[in-house]
């Protein structure tokens, strides 16, 4: 097996949002929207939801920690091209929410694409209340 490096090392963004800064109440509330968001533009592909917190309670060794009381992924794509097979490893797509007490995080990995990083980034802004 072959190691290396990617084209370039991507930063993470987060968002932490107060539920009393937001319309949603639940991690599935936020899940459906970004979904909608998905599936209305016009290249990103929704794919799937995988419920972490779920899966990692089901193990025998899982570990959450305290403060999280739900935590899935909305996964997607926004692949146009595929210039090589060694771009695979950097698809698809996820947007992490957790649902803390009194608030909700939510992440995800800059994208090589600027497309998809200003997509996710706007639809990520726009679920606390603009006021």
């Amino acid at each position: 097996m072959k190691q290396s490096l990617s084209r370039e090392t991507y930063s993470i963004f987060s968002l932490e949002v107060d539920k009393s800064e937001t319309r949603f109440k639940t991690v599935d509330e936020i899940i459906g929207y970004l979904k909608e968001r998905i599936m209305a533009h016009e290249i990103a592909r929704f794919i799937t939801v995988f419920d972490h917190y779920a899966h990692t309670r089901s193990l025998e060794y899982g570990q959450i920690s305290d403060e999280i009381l739900d935590a899935k992924n909305i996964v997607l794509c926004f692949g146009i091209t595929l210039p090589g097979p060694e771009v695979m490893a950097e698809r698809p797509r996820s947007i992490g929410i957790c649902e803390l007490k009194g608030r909700f995080f939510i992440t995800f990995m800059e994208a090589p694409m600027p497309v998809a990083n200003s997509a996710m980034e706007e639809w990520v802004k726009s679920i606390p209340d603009q006021g």
